[in-house]
């Protein structure tokens, strides 16, 4: 059984994923083609397509893991997975079914008229990362400069902006890495002076977690199994109440040692993904006996 990571790119999380994984179950770095043109049926492969950095959609590949699927492949992180994780108006959808806790978010396309919410809110894109054309709006004035500031960008051309409900902002996040149904990491990201984003690439630290909270644990496995993916970040903000709200979903989450101060965290998410992979295999056989 070959292991394979899809991506699009190196990344030092791939990179690590790769060299760290166990003699009896090495995962490659192949692209989408790369893959298609490897592996067969019985082999495993691990969806890490990423958000564009233009905002306006997904790395090439989806159409390639569907294929694999097709084929025989076991594939984890599958494209309605990667959809639900990247895609931040499906990932609202998909926890609102599940009564999951999310900000209330609404939709907007189009060039026509739009009236402000009222209240604190935060205009997005529907494909994002990084906390790139993220944007606080605290009045009606601010969410129309918010709104007009968007809409000659190439990604709201395509998929509109979604504007979601703000959560007090308390200066942290804390995103927790669950692999398989399991927790393998956490950090509180801590934003940047004057900073309410806690994104990494805007100035924000990391901070170590020796054990995340319970309650937050419990809600990140939920919220990657109700999205259905295997491989994930799962950002959680504080509600003010002692409990935690779903902020996104990573589905090709970048991590680094500081996620797990109890070992070695690329060493131990490509095993329990190996391990997921062979059950599946298994599950596969015993239904076909």
């Amino acid at each position: 059984m070959r292991f394979a990571l899809i991506t699009c790119r190196p990344t030092p999380t791939n990179d690590a994923l790769a060299a760290r994984s166990s003699a009896d179950a090495v995962w490659e770095q192949m692209t989408p083609k790369q893959a298609l043109d490897e592996l067969n049926a019985g082999d495993a492969a691990l969806g890490r397509l990423d958000v564009l950095p233009t905002l306006d959609g997904m790395d090439d590949g989806l159409w390639a893991l569907g294929a694999l699927a097709a084929r025989g492949v076991i594939v984890l992180n599958d494209p309605p997975a990667l959809l639900a994780a990247h895609d931040k108006l499906l990932t609202a959808r998909v926890l609102r079914r599940h009564d999951v806790p999310h900000p209330p978010t609404a939709h907007i396309r189009g060039w026509g008229p739009v009236r402000a919410p009222g209240r604190s809110v935060v205009v997005k894109p529907r494909f994002g990362s990084w906390g790139k054309e993220v944007h606080r709006s605290d009045s009606a004035a601010g969410f129309d400069a918010a709104l007009a500031g968007v809409r000659d960008t190439n990604w709201y051309r395509r998929h509109g902006v979604l504007v979601q409900d703000l959560v007090p902002p308390a200066g942290y996040d804390l995103r927790i890495i669950v692999a398989a149904g399991r927790v393998v990491g956490a950090v509180y990201r801590v934003a940047a002076p004057g900073e309410w984003r806690t994104n990494i690439a805007l100035g924000g630290v990391r901070r170590p977690v020796s054990e995340p909270p319970r309650t937050a644990a419990a809600l990140a496995i939920e919220a990657a199994a109700v999205a259905g993916i295997d491989l994930a970040g799962v950002d959680l903000l504080p509600d003010g109440r002692e409990g935690w709200i779903v902020a996104e979903l990573n589905g090709a989450v970048e991590f680094t040692e500081e996620y797990a101060a109890w070992g070695d965290i690329f060493s131990e998410t490509a095993t329990i993904l190996a391990e997921a992979a062979r059950d599946q295999l298994e599950r596969r056989a015993v239904v076909a006996a």
